[in-house]
């Protein structure tokens, strides 16, 4: 990277590259987890600097793949960047594709899927400092599958 692109020791500018990468972004595993929770997820973290309350994330879940159930305190403000794909967010199972925009707010269950036929990624904003995931027990999961088209979503894969 060259002086141009760089301010107090930050990079200020990354060029895009091929396939929803950006130079000096690494590319990551979604989590390190080998419980099978999820499946063919990586991340990126774009933006993350203490001088910010926030980090901005692409995650792209491959084909067939699906992103870990779970609830946490913090929120997420979501961009769908790439492909077509579902999301349960609460008690909802929504059609989502490029451009659509997701808010999953505080201890909601939520799970992002996409199609088999390409791709889901999306940019992902959340605070700086996180509290863990709390994945589901039987009682959750129970409560879940209680409305059919949430069992359904779950049967097609997370579980």
């Amino acid at each position: 990277m060259d002086e141009s692109t760089v301010a107090r020791g930050k990079a200020i500018h990354r060029r895009a590259e091929r396939d929803y990468r950006w130079e000096g972004v690494e590319c990551l595993p979604y989590k390190e987890d080998d419980r099978a929770l999820f499946k063919a997820v990586s991340r990126q973290i774009l933006f993350s600097d203490p001088d910010l309350a926030g980090e901005l994330r692409y995650f792209e879940v491959q084909p067939g793949g699906f992103s870990s159930l779970e609830r946490h305190e913090h929120m997420h403000g979501v961009l769908i960047l790439r492909g077509r794909g579902h999301c349960l967010v609460g008690n909802a199972v929504r059609a989502v594709e490029t451009y659509d925009l997701v808010t999953v707010p505080a201890w909601t269950w939520h799970q992002f899927r996409a199609t088999s036929d390409e791709p889901l990624g999306f940019l992902c904003m959340v605070n700086a400092t996180r509290d863990k995931p709390h994945l589901p027990g039987e009682a959750d999961l129970a409560e879940l599958r209680a409305d059919g088209e949430i069992a359904a979503f779950l049967r097609d894969g997370s579980e």
